[in-house]
């Protein structure tokens, strides 16, 4: 299945935002309400041991690196 390009006439036309939701200086003004801020939470075992198992091995790497007669 082939790809066409995209062509001007396939384009919609519809812009992104509205004249009155930009500001002056070409900011755009957030007309959503102030959401609360993410609060941390406590990592999972999984999250931990996939963490733990990537440190290993980067260390692992570089060792093999630095001391390539070591193994």
């Amino acid at each position: 299945m082939a790809r066409t390009p995209r062509s001007e006439a396939d384009d919609d036309g519809d812009w992104r935002f509205g004249v009155d939701e930009v500001g002056p200086d070409g900011i755009i003004e957030d007309q959503q309400p102030e959401q609360e801020p993410i609060e941390p939470g406590s990592p999972s075992a999984e999250n931990v041991l996939f963490v733990v198992l990537g440190v290993l091995l980067a260390v692992g790497l570089l060792l093999a690196v630095i001391f390539p007669n070591a193994i």
